[in-house]
């Protein structure tokens, strides 16, 4: 690994088309039908108020994860970002990496733990990140983030050596 440029990408990851139309296509579903519930048979007015609020709010979750599901993932020497440029973690943040089946971490995916805080930020079905926690996964293919998770041990590993 040290031959290679810092921009170089070393792993990429993107999700799949199956599991996009199924996660997009059931929100969507689950917001037609929470929305018909509420008009063609009303309960009382708090009761249909909060069915159409969950309706219109799944509604936004699935446009938002069909926007950000387009986007790759990849991993470089120094960062792991999407191809639209946005910096998910560089990798001098990252303390450790947890894929383990008790993690908390998305489906098919790892979680990574940071030295430092970062903004909070989340694409559904892709990644999130929370103050010192980023997970990577969801409609992501589950050996492509093994091998992105295995990439980043192996560079931690490297890192920890020097030191």
């Amino acid at each position: 690994m040290a031959h290679q440029t810092e921009d170089e990408v070393l792993a990429r990851v993107a999700p799949s088309m199956g599991r996009r139309i199924l996660g997009i296509g059931m929100l969507s579903f689950l917001a037609v039908l929470v929305i018909y519930v509420a008009i063609v048979s009303p309960p009382s007015l708090g009761w249909q108020v909060f069915l159409i609020a969950l309706g219109a709010g799944s509604l936004t979750v699935a446009n938002a994860m069909r926007k950000s599901t387009r986007q790759t993932l990849e991993l470089t020497r120094t960062e792991l970002r999407d191809d639209a440029g946005t910096v998910l973690v560089r990798i001098e943040d990252i303390a450790s990496i947890d894929r383990g089946a008790f993690a908390f971490k998305p489906s098919n995916g790892f979680l990574l733990r940071l030295t430092k805080p970062h903004t909070r930020d989340w694409r559904p079905g892709l990644w999130w990140r929370s103050a010192t926690r980023v997970g990577v996964g969801g409609m992501t293919p589950m050996r492509a983030t093994k091998y992105m998770g295995e990439i980043i041990a192996i560079m931690l590993a490297e890192r920890e050596q020097k030191d």
